[in-house]
């Protein structure tokens, strides 16, 4: 495991220029009596070249470069610590202009690494194996916030960043036009160009918000964290199911392929003890039946606070082999980060107690 750390930020009041999208830059530009084009060099230098600050624009008027530092600030979070994992994961602890903590990874496998973000400062949905939530929810991150995470990993990561998922500390849909803002200049071809079936969005099961996400027409990735095939036990596990049971949950996911014409993908984090059992496997099984669906199971990272444990790799496989005999297209992904604490949360919560 490599360990860096790094100063804290400085608190800045100005607008931020990651929050503006190439449209809106034009108008800035054009009020200000600049040329429109501008605005295409400026997203160049910030989303492709990886500037840092307003300076590097070696391109643009010395007289637009002062304009542009007066009404926007650059950087808005700041690394104040970096894991390195023996697999090759990283995971970034960033503090936010206003002392609050989030966390983001890059993960790295064959062919692609894929950044994880976070999309809220905290977390409101108290589930029983993430520590996202343990020190309760501070507040939303705008969209600004959202992309430099994705800067951040573009530029520090070992390999190119190929995918983005909304799975780090935070509810994506609860957290609406912000995410989708900034999944709009993450996806754009003068943002960061990825394509949008490379970003996922990770959802508790907000109902009222995959209905509004299957109505954007943006060809983005849904996973469902799903953890049990029964309400009493999911409500054990995600507080949230009581609003949205189980049986409401599959309908609207139901509801969410049928309208897209999209495959949705359900997380499965196994717990010893708990949800990791034969009769679990043969209830998900059930319950997804005949729907165009993959599951995704995750032997849980050890959260010692919340005591949590993965079970053993014999029973993870026997929970694989009973989906697959049910119909169902299901991996199992063996967690990544063990050592650096990877977990969503972990990293905060171990500053948050110093």
């Amino acid at each position: 495991m490599i360990k860096k750390s790094y100063a804290l930020a400085a608190v800045c009041s100005q607008p931020n220029i990651f929050q503006t999208n190439l449209e809106e830059l034009k108008q800035i530009l054009s009020s200000w009596d600049e040329k429109s084009f501008h605005a295409k060099q400026i997203f160049s230098w910030i989303y492709q070249r990886g500037a840092k600050d307003f300076s590097e624009m070696t391109d643009l008027p010395k007289s637009l470069r002062d304009k542009l530092r007066e009404n926007f600030s650059f950087f808005a979070l700041k690394p104040i610590e970096v894991l390195k994992s023996s697999d090759g994961t990283e995971k970034f602890l960033f503090e936010l202009s206003d002392g609050n903590l989030i966390e983001a990874v890059s993960i790295p496998a064959k062919g692609r690494t894929t950044g994880c973000v976070s999309s809220q400062a905290g977390c409101k949905f108290s589930c029983r194996f993430c520590a996202s939530g343990m020190q309760g929810f501070m507040r939303n991150l705008t969209s600004a916030e959202i992309i430099q995470e994705v800067a951040f990993l573009k530029q520090n990561s070992s390999d190119k960043l190929t995918h983005i998922v909304f799975m780090g500390t935070g509810e994506p849909l609860d957290n609406y036009d912000e995410v989708l803002h900034a999944i709009r200049i993450i996806n754009a071809k003068d943002g960061f160009n990825i394509g949008a079936r490379r970003i996922t969005i990770s959802t508790a099961g907000l109902i009222p918000g995959m209905e509004r996400l299957a109505k954007e027409g943006i060809q983005i990735e849904l996973s469902v964290s799903l953890h049990a095939a029964d309400d009493a036990t999911r409500n054990r596990l995600m507080p949230i199911n009581k609003k949205y049971p189980l049986k409401e949950l599959i309908a609207a996911c139901k509801k969410y392929i049928s309208e897209t014409n999209r495959q949705v993908t359900f997380e499965y984090i196994l717990i010893k003890n708990l949800n990791s059992g034969l009769q679990n496997a043969l209830n998900l099984g059930r319950i997804l039946e005949g729907m165009n669906c993959k599951v995704n199971l995750i032997p849980a990272n050890t959260v010692k606070e919340l005591d949590v444990v993965a079970p053993g790799r014999e029973e993870a496989l026997l929970f694989k082999e009973a989906l697959l005999k049910s119909g169902v297209h299901v991996t199992l992904r063996m967690p990544r980060g063990g050592d650096i604490n990877a977990a969503c949360g972990q990293l905060r919560l171990k500053h948050g107690k110093k």
